[in-house]
């Protein structure tokens, strides 16, 4: 897998079945790399080791309803009262972000209401500070570290 715009994280991986799997510590188990798992997985780290985010709060690859249509998100992290702090969509690095991007993670965002988001392909990240009342958002340099 290629390098990512990330600091270098540790990784546990195996062979299986022909296949690279890498441990999510999430959802505590192993999973098939494919490049937008690469992806995910960089964001888990980014979030658990550099920005601090207790593991309790984060979710993965869950699903939801827009508009009668069941979606999976890559990754929330909730805020200690059940809200949602953030909304994270990764794309593998081949892809290119861009507005139908942004476009899907408002619409999920429209049922979620998270107060951040993070877009990413590994390569190019993209942060976000919704306001949910203008129904519109702003472009930050970072999300915030997390604090209690």
């Amino acid at each position: 897998m290629r390098k990512l715009n990330f600091e270098t994280y540790q990784f546990r991986l195996k062979n299986s079945e022909n296949k690279v799997r890498i441990f999510d510590v999430i959802r505590k188990k192993f999973v098939d790399l494919q490049p937008e798992e690469w992806v995910r997985q960089h964001v888990l780290n980014f979030l658990i080791e550099t920005k601090k985010y207790p593991k309790s709060l984060i979710n993965v690859e869950k699903q939801l309803t827009v508009n009668s249509l069941k979606k999976r998100y890559d990754i929330v992290i909730y805020n200690s009262n059940g809200s949602i702090h953030l909304l994270v969509e990764c794309k593998a690095p081949k892809i290119k972000i861009d507005q139908k991007t942004f476009d899907q993670i408002a619409k999920y965002n429209l049922q979620l209401e998270a107060s951040y988001l993070m877009v990413t392909n590994g390569l190019e990240h993209f942060f976000c500070k919704m306001d949910l009342n203008e129904e519109k958002y702003t472009f930050l340099k970072d999300i915030p570290d997390f604090s209690r």
